[in-house]
């Protein structure tokens, strides 16, 4: 190649990149909602906690991050490392300007500053002896109270990535300071994702407070391997679903090409030493992409999928844990797992996490790429878009107006999501199957309703006996890294002969 040609080339590839970095921000994927975070690390036990730290920061115009406090754990009994969370937030300020490139114009990512002032630490001790009459409450903790004390319409997520006395010494505090209506008030405003129990807090906290909305994975002590979170990339450590997901997409050499790049993925994302990134399940639960719908934990997405430990409601017994879903493997075979709720979306997952690290770097050499914008029926919202359909009848969806801030080219994949809307752990010839029939490449379906026998039988969660069916759109385009979104809808089926 001539030295012509090749500066000619040089030229165009980095015009590409331009144009695609110029993009009008106002077709991107938006962002209606953002749920509030707080999160409890025990960074530097091990490196996935800046792992996970160095991804969430990727999504935080996702987010309103309330506080982030370093805590203990068993892993880490007596020390807290605040400082290794400032050197991630450091990294992540000097690209605060290259990622508001890629955000929509009313979610910008908040700068370096901003973050660093919700910096905080919990008590350099361990579990329970945090917590307790007269024992005063650590700097995180004093930020958790405040925060939880906000007037606000949005509930508080407490992501625990290590230990959780923080929030335990919060709840004493409120249990020794309020009435007892008020305190179960500011309760009721908690969300918390656990990832397992990493001290002896979490089973107090659920044995006190049962009316605490608690996601975590219920096993034995230190039985990591038979947690839901470990789908995010364990399965050849532990030795669980090996040959279901794609491993390919975890790998060091992965990780090293496509997010140990530019100054924040070089500077922030360490090797990991045992899995990548544990504590991701937590916040990827709560992105906004069209799938996950928070407040119904047994709806699945890509932080897993949760059912209530006991179904109660004498107890009020508010906590979730591990559910299965039965998931075709690229193997061809097929696994019926807590993990599999997690992994099934892990080439999602992974290329929005490459996608959204090349937002971090200069537009003249990012290969940026932005999320499709789904629309069914006139509507492109990301939540669930809810129909009455009567048992036998068709429905017509039609996603024709779904587009690409890019321009790329699009792919259409429906399938019923049967495993939500069941306590059974498999499956099988259970759930009733919905008959999809799609045209135009897959922008408009014909949905065909199960039976009135199938549709409407005692198995049926709706008082009605009648079931509520899940069929998902996932739309990907062919970026450098793909980008993918989903729209949810719910069939909430019916028998109207019977109500007549």
């Amino acid at each position: 190649m001539t030295k012509l040609l090749a500066l000619t080339l040089l030229w165009t590839l980095a015009a590409q990149a331009l144009a695609k970095a110029a993009v009008n921000t106002s077709s991107f994927l938006p962002i209606p909602d953002k749920p509030r975070v707080f999160i409890l690390s025990d960074i530097s036990n091990e490196p996935d906690d800046q792992e996970s730290l160095t991804r969430y920061l990727l999504y935080a115009n996702q987010f309103q991050t309330e506080g982030i406090c370093a805590v203990t754990s068993t892993w880490l009994t007596d020390e807290v490392h605040p400082e290794a969370m400032l050197s991630v937030m450091n990294a992540y300020g000097n690209v605060t300007d290259n990622l508001n490139r890629h955000a929509p114009p009313d979610s910008p990512y908040p700068s370096g500053d901003h973050i660093r002032s919700l910096l905080r630490k919990g008590a350099a001790t361990y579990g329970m002896k945090a917590v307790g009459k007269d024992i005063p409450l650590s700097d995180g903790g004093k930020l958790l109270l405040e925060r939880l004390q906000v007037e606000s319409d949005q509930p508080l997520w407490v992501l625990a990535w290590g230990g959780t006395n923080v929030l335990a010494q919060v709840l004493y505090k409120i249990h020794e300071t309020h009435s007892e209506s008020d305190a179960a008030s500011l309760r009721a405003k908690l969300r918390v994702y656990a990832v397992s129990d990493q001290d002896d807090t979490g089973a107090w906290m659920r044995q006190q407070y049962p009316d605490i909305f608690y996601i975590s994975s219920t096993h034995g002590w230190n039985q990591y391997g038979l947690a839901a979170w470990i789908g995010i990339s364990g399965e050849n450590y532990y030795g669980i679903d090996e040959g279901g997901p794609d491993f390919s997409r975890v790998t060091h050499k992965w990780l090293r090409d496509n997010i140990q790049v530019g100054p924040y993925g070089k500077t922030a994302y360490p090797e990991y030493q045992f899995i990548m990134e544990g504590d991701t399940p937590t916040f990827l639960y709560l992105i906004q992409n069209g799938l996950g719908f928070p407040e119904n934990p047994d709806y699945g997405s890509w932080g897993g999928r949760y059912q209530k430990v006991n179904p109660s409601t004498v107890l009020n017994f508010n906590h979730y844990s591990d559910a299965a879903d039965r998931v075709l493997g690229q193997n061809n075979e097929t696994y019926t797992s807590s993990q599999a709720t997690i992994w099934r979306w892990r080439d999602a997952f992974q290329n929005d996490f490459a996608a959204r690290m090349q937002w971090s770097l200069p537009a003249n050499i990012s290969r940026a790429n932005h999320h499709p914008v789904i629309s069914i029926n006139g509507s492109a919202a990301l939540t669930p878009l809810n129909l009455t359909v009567e048992a036998g009848s068709t429905v017509t969806l039609n996603a024709a107006r779904t587009a690409d801030p890019d321009g790329d080219h699009l792919t259409f994949r429906w399938f019923q999501y049967k495993e939500p809307g069941t306590n059974d752990w498999n499956v099988a010839g259970k759930v009733p199957a919905l008959n999809v029939s799609i045209a135009q490449g897959g922008r408009l379906a014909q949905v065909q309703v199960p039976t009135e026998k199938e549709s409407c039988n005692a198995e049926g969660i709706n008082p009605s006996g009648c079931w509520l069916l899940h069929l998902i759109l996932e739309v990907t385009d062919n970026g450098y890294h793909p980008l993918t979104s989903y729209r949810r809808i719910l069939l909430q089926t019916t028998n109207l002969t019977a109500t007549m």
